[in-house]
């Protein structure tokens, strides 16, 4: 169920050659459409020539963190702002960014969206050298390693980039300040996205076009794999990080099937198509006789009308969701987490008592959500339950930004499909197949990444990596 993945984080940067005009509020209403991307904590960077970079981070929701008195203090012309859920580092203030050090008799200040799988060995590297470090996140690193290839080789911003991509194993979508200037950087994989839009004469790169609408920004185009992007001369200017002519594609399958907001695009993939899609794809796989299609919402919601398109079958809501309930799925106990289901959602009784319900959900990790979303549903008392699940089996853990448990945690890498029907003691269980799923999505199986379905992961993995789970002690 999708209360068990959470994606890393949301980015944005604003460019705008008018050093009169303040970006900081345009920063913080394009988080705001991010919000989805993280909720632990958000923070926004701005410059301007007079007193340089201004920034301030906190814990908690963007509304939570700043108000009209933070925001009237980020004066500056250019910004970057960040959206945070924690795979790599802890839930804590110091692991919250932007990220900013000194750099080059000034600042550099950094958003990142991804992990970096080998972060460990390139910080054990870089304390040896006598950097020290503030926080226990992988963007702490990419950061000193740029001050590294600045000051130990004397490179140039853009050739500092292209070093340490090649050092770097892993997914980032990062937005940087260095001294006045923008820049923009997407993994040569494309595992996490990154798109770029103009607004009378500014630019803005964001991880997702949703942030492009909320502020009436046209959309240019995606931040292509691994291209570094900035801005002089209010132009676009574009360098392909070496490394990429070496590197498949390998766009992370989950943005379409849950992380993403529906009213994005990705990578010229509308994201409520491909959901819609896997609706359609999923009767054809499992064509149930049943009174009503009913999503597990919100990320459900488009299957669920596919399904009930393609298939006749009314669609409905059985399920209402509590939107004020907050992040109530981090709980130390089953139990706690079981009244979360509860606290979140609740079954319209006279809507399913005596139905053939066929219930649609995006995913099942660990499937305890599930059991206990099934044992709600059914003191509704329906006639029979049909679930299906818009999303193949997840087998194995990510280790590029995607917090999941581990795998002796995950229920499909344990238990066969029939063996999970029996446990969640429903009268049918479907996942949709994983050719169907990359049918669904419009893009070659050969350009998403699939390492979570198939353990077949787009870049080496050291020897002792683990994943980080979600369900911390």
């Amino acid at each position: 169920m999708h209360e068990e993945l959470q994606d890393k984080c949301g980015v944005v940067g604003i460019h705008c050659g008018d050093n009169s005009q303040d970006v900081s509020r345009f920063v913080y209403f394009c988080l705001y459409a991010l919000q989805h991307r993280g909720q632990e904590s958000a923070g926004i960077a701005t410059y301007n020539s007079e007193n340089g970079l201004n920034y301030y981070c906190g814990m908690g929701l963007i509304t939570d963190v700043f108000k009209d008195y933070e925001i009237n203090n980020l004066s500056g012309n250019i910004g970057i702002g960040h959206v945070r859920y924690s795979t790599t580092g802890q839930s804590r203030l110091e692991n919250s960014q932007p990220f900013v050090t000194d750099f080059d008799n000034g600042f550099i200040a950094m958003a990142h969206n991804g992990d970096i799988v080998n972060s460990e060995s390139l910080r054990d590297e870089l304390i040896e050298k006598g950097y020290e470090f503030k926080s226990n996140t992988d963007s702490e690193v990419i950061c000193y390693l740029l001050k590294q290839e600045h000051y130990d080789n004397g490179k140039d911003i853009i050739d500092s980039i292209e070093a340490v991509s090649k050092k770097l194993v892993g997914s980032y979508a990062l937005t940087i300040i260095v001294n006045g200037e923008l820049y923009a950087v997407r993994d040569p994989a494309g595992m996490k996205p990154l798109c770029i839009g103009e607004k009378n004469g500014s630019y803005i790169v964001a991880s997702e076009t949703v942030a492009l609408d909320v502020i009436n920004a046209n959309f240019i185009r995606d931040v292509t794999p691994g291209e570094v992007i900035s801005f002089q001369n209010d132009e676009i200017n574009s360098h392909i990080l070496e490394i990429t002519k070496d590197t498949h594609l390998a766009h992370c399958m989950f943005e379409y099937v849950y992380f993403a907001r529906p009213d994005s695009a990705i990578d010229g993939i509308n994201v409520y198509e491909s959901r819609l899609n896997i609706g359609k794809q999923l009767y054809e796989q499992f064509p149930i006789d049943a009174d009503y299609v009913i999503p597990v919402p919100d990320s459900s919601i488009p299957a669920a009308i596919g399904y009930s398109r393609a298939s006749g079958i009314p669609y409905a809501e059985g399920l209402i969701k509590n939107r004020y309930v907050g992040r109530t799925f981090i709980m130390p106990t089953q139990e706690e987490r079981e009244l979360a289901v509860r606290l979140k959602l609740n079954p319209i009784k006279d809507a399913i008592k005596g139905k053939k319900i066929i219930l649609i959900d995006d995913s099942i990790v660990r499937g305890t959500t599930s059991k206990s979303l099934i044992e709600l549903v059914k003191e509704a008392e329906p006639a029979e339950i049909h679930f299906l699940v818009g999303c193949p089996p997840v087998i194995a853990p990510c280790y590029y930004g995607v917090a999941m448990a581990t795998k002796n945690e995950l229920i499909a890498a344990n238990y066969t499909t029939e063996e999970i029907r029996k446990q969640l003691d429903i009268d049918s269980l479907g996942y949709i197949s994983l050719e169907s799923l990359v049918k669904a999505i419009g893009m070659p199986a050969e350009d998403l990444c699939l390492g979570c379905l198939n353990e077949c992961y787009p870049t080496d993995l050291p020897d002792n990596i683990e994943a980080e789970t979600y369900f911390k002690p």
